[in-house]
């Protein structure tokens, strides 16, 4: 009977002794920003005294009636590993906390991006990767309209390690490791990067009400009631899309041979090129739906029996991939690489059948040209590209839109930024854009009050914000025109003009097919640059190429002068200058002559007798624009004019 009292006295007591609770972003191995004032906070039962012992002092706090507490430690030097500790009703002990310099990685799918998708690229890189004093805090994705949430759903530190720097933002990676190598101080990535979200989503709703346009928008999502009513209904609309084109594919019917089957006769199958779209080559046009592709290929002696790798580039929109009729890969979107890993057993000696289910969603379905189509095995290669036979196995509408809540004006900030407020941090690095340049004219005003909104919040006006200016991308055109993708660039060139930020200018590292271009190295190098300049103070370092100041005209020559000369000026590759178009009153662009005269560009057309503007690397893909300092640092793409 003593024993039983006993243990119901434990639980009842249980409640009171696990009433501290910390956010998870304070948590083992956290590293805590240096050189600055650091609040630690939980919530517990109101009234109740929290201590937190750390490096040898002791911080007290009383939780507040709503539940909170916090202390504020005083700037810390650099170092680690320590332990915390934290008493109040319950006993905690935080360990292996260091004290460096913490940034936060916010934006889009190529801040999002792992290196586990560029790991082919960087394999060294990989397999080196192994320097416990750099972390990263991998944040759930989670979008709130009903007010700020005050933690994140999940997530933990983690250590780079060859094994974790797989799931590391790729851009985080080699930023952090070039400031951890530079500075010598422990480097903490928080990740919160949301694929394809536009900057509206990440304002607070202080921010919102100079958009009304998007504050409007956001507003039917504060029922939440409403929302599970959409996500309910459009999932299930979804789901019978998906049902009745399996149920409609022929190359699926039941009682009937599969597509898939190696041993199917495709003797009477069309034939297309691949790389490319069935939109351009066959007379089916653009439909949505399955298209069934198939290809045998011979495979010599060595290759069989051995495992290895089919490669389709990327795919639109979803595949599932067979070799002689086992199911090696399936992707669900179009972006990723198709790199399908297979074991041995899967290739045989002489002909192999690769088979393709593509879907197509509502586009223009096919292989992503100019991609890596491939099959490897046993240290030799096939190429793929070449004719594909093809037939359709079902045709249907689009499939029915989704709302994609995350993407709505302040859904991320509630459930992403404002959980993160009272951690002390060392910078922002922000790259996004791609999901705004429908709406160009909107991004300096979202970005310059998401830039001040969150300086706000995070009560540090100083704030070094750190961002990456669009890249090239789509195919080359040969003659001025418009271009959204230039008007984001050029929105984000301006935005120089706030305190304390600085921009990577990468137009010359995208990939024309590829939104997600793989170079992630030199992103990361050239953000490390603007860190080194706008966060830790380095007036030496050369951190952007050159960026536009001011023109003059003399007659029908313009002379432009830059910031960010360097040590000079150059054309990259050594030919003429190109990239420049030169307008007159009449507004229209025409192509000009350029040369560098004295640290400065000087532009003329003999089309334009009295200049009035000047646009430089106005385009969505640039690639004529080569323009650099001598450091190898491109000039951003820029106007001149306002029309």
């Amino acid at each position: 009977m003593l024993a039983a009292a006993g243990t119901l006295a434990a639980l009842a007591a249980a409640p009171a002794r696990a009433q501290v609770r910390l956010p998870r972003l304070v948590s083992n191995g956290m590293v805590l920003q240096r050189d600055a004032p650091v609040r630690i906070w939980g919530w517990a039962k109101a009234g109740e005294a929290v201590t937190v012992a750390f490096q040898g002092k002791t911080y007290r706090a009383t939780t507040g009636a709503d539940g909170q507490w916090h202390v504020a430690l005083p700037p810390l030097k650099a170092g680690g590993p320590y332990e915390m500790k934290i008493d109040a009703s319950n006993h905690l002990v935080l360990k292996d906390i260091l004290v460096g310099d913490v940034w936060y990685c916010a934006g889009q799918s190529n801040m999002e991006l792992p290196m586990r998708r560029v790991r082919d690229k960087y394999p060294q890189e990989v397999a080196t990767a192994n320097n416990p004093r750099i972390r990263q805090f991998d944040v759930p994705m989670r979008y709130a309209f009903n007010g700020p949430k005050s933690d994140v759903t999940g997530g933990s530190w983690v250590a780079l390690t060859p094994e974790t720097v797989l799931g590391f933002s790729a851009v985080g990676y080699f930023f952090a490791k070039e400031i951890n190598a530079k500075y010598q101080v422990p480097v903490g990535l928080i990740k919160v990067a949301v694929g394809g979200s536009p900057a509206e989503a990440w304002l607070s709703a202080d921010a919102l009400k100079q958009f009304p346009k998007y504050e409007q928008q956001a507003a039917p999502y504060r029922d939440s009631a409403a929302v599970a009513g959409i996500r309910q209904r459009e999932s299930a609309a979804v789901s019978d899309w998906y049902k009745r084109l399996h149920q409609a594919d022929q190359g699926e019917a039941p009682g009937q041979p599969k597509w898939s089957s190696p041993g199917y006769d495709a003797s009477g199958w069309a034939s297309m090129n691949v790389p490319g779209y069935w939109a351009d080559q066959t007379p089916l046009g653009p439909v949505n739906g399955v298209l069934w592709f198939r290809k045998e290929v011979e495979v010599p002696a060595a290759m069989a029996g051995q495992p290895g790798r089919l490669e389709l580039g990327t795919l639109v929109d979803a595949d599932s991939t067979y070799i002689n009729g086992q199911l090696v890969g399936t992707t669900a979107y179009q972006y990723p690489p198709r790199k399908y890993d297979f074991g041995p057993g899967v290739l045989k000696a002489g002909k192999n059948v690769l088979t393709v289910r593509l879907i197509s969603n509502g586009g223009r379905g096919g292989f992503t040209r100019e991609k890596t189509y491939q099959l490897t095995a046993g240290g030799q290669a096939l190429d793929l590209r070449g004719p594909w036979q093809y037939k359709l196995g079902a045709t249907t509408p689009p499939t029915p839109g989704t709302t994609t809540f995350q993407y709505q004006p302040g859904g991320l900030y509630n459930g992403l930024v404002a959980p993160a407020l009272p951690y002390a941090l060392k910078g922002v690095l922000w790259y996004q854009g791609e999901s705004n340049t429908g709406h160009p004219a909107d991004y300096y005003p979202l970005t310059s009050s998401l830039v001040t909104d969150w300086r706000a919040h995070f009560q540090r006006p100083d704030l070094p914000f750190l961002y990456v200016q669009l890249a090239n991308i789509n195919a080359a055109k040969k003659e001025p025109g418009e271009s959204n993708q230039a008007l984001v660039r050029d929105a984000q060139r301006r935005l120089l003009a706030l305190p304390r930020t600085g921009m990577a200018v990468i137009s010359d590292v995208g990939e024309w097919n590829d939104i997600h271009p793989l170079d992630k190295q030199t992103v990361g190098h050239r953000l490390a640059l603007a860190a080194e300049k706008v966060a830790y103070g380095d007036a030496k370092v050369v951190a952007s190429g050159p960026l536009y100041q001011a023109m003059k005209t003399t007659g029908k020559q313009v002379t432009l002068t830059f910031a960010g000369v360097g040590t000079g000026l150059e054309a990259k590759g050594g030919g003429p200058l190109g990239g420049f178009t030169v307008a007159g009153a009449d507004h229209k662009f025409v192509p000009a002559q350029a040369h560098i005269e004295g640290g400065k560009v000087v532009v003329s057309s003999d089309q334009v007798a009295a200049p009035v503007a000047v646009r430089y690397g106005w385009a969505d893909n640039p690639e004529s624009a080569n323009l650099y300092n001598k450091e190898g640092l491109p000039a951003s793409t820029f106007r001149t004019d306002d029309f």
